[in-house]
């Protein structure tokens, strides 16, 4: 069974544009916010991770938007470690208002070291499944 985790997010007044709606480089940040949040349920931390030297770098993002988001809306963000390599990790997003599908997106991100070079990541991430 795939790792999940879901994170709730209210959209902000500052993250939409004239119309109201949520701005589409927002859904990165929230993607980022969800990843964040499941590797906390893994036992660590971005900074766990980069003070041990590793660090996940963005080589792929993709983004399908179905429905727009609202200020005020609060969505939910439900994020899928979709597959891992020993240098890789990719991510399967679903943003939902009230449980309808508003968009969906995918990334992929490598681990480097210090140097900006590929490295194997920790094994307990790269089997995190």
């Amino acid at each position: 069974m795939a790792l999940t985790g879901d994170i709730q997010i209210r959209v902000r007044y500052a993250e939409t544009d004239r119309m109201g709606l949520l701005h589409h480089a927002n859904y990165l940040v929230y993607f980022e916010q969800a990843r964040t949040e499941l590797l906390r349920q893994l036992g660590h931390s971005y900074r766990d991770l980069e003070d041990a030297g590793y660090f996940l770098v963005l080589t792929k993002v993709e983004v399908r938007y179905k429905k727009p988001a609202y200020y005020d809306d609060l969505l939910t963000i439900r994020t899928t470690v979709a597959r891992t390599t020993p240098v890789r990790i990719e991510h399967h997003y679903q943003v939902l208002r009230d449980d309808v599908l508003i968009a969906e997106g995918a990334t992929t991100l490598a681990c480097v070291d210090r140097q900006g070079q590929i490295q194997a990541m920790p094994e307990w991430l790269s089997a995190a499944k």
